[in-house]
């Protein structure tokens, strides 16, 4: 019973990768912030919110365009 709980309490606080911007861009709403790492051919944005953190990967040339509409704060690393 043990392992069990412990086993849902470690799917509870893995990271959700989210595939689609628009729903990336709507949990904006009720992030404490948003970090940003540019690498050479993908942009990884992070989005750190109360319950969970939430990841995307983008294409460079697209990340900008997505960053203007997050509303929360932007970090770089």
């Amino acid at each position: 019973m043990i392992d069990t709980f412990f086993k849902n309490e470690a799917k509870l606080n893995m990271p959700e990768e989210i595939f689609e911007v628009d729903k990336f861009v709507e949990a904006s709403d009720r992030a404490e912030y948003c970090a940003i790492k540019r690498l050479k051919k993908i942009v990884k944005l992070k989005m750190r919110t109360p319950k969970k953190l939430y990841t995307i990967k983008i294409d460079p040339t697209k990340a900008e365009e997505i960053i203007k509409k997050l509303k929360c704060e932007i970090r770089e690393v």
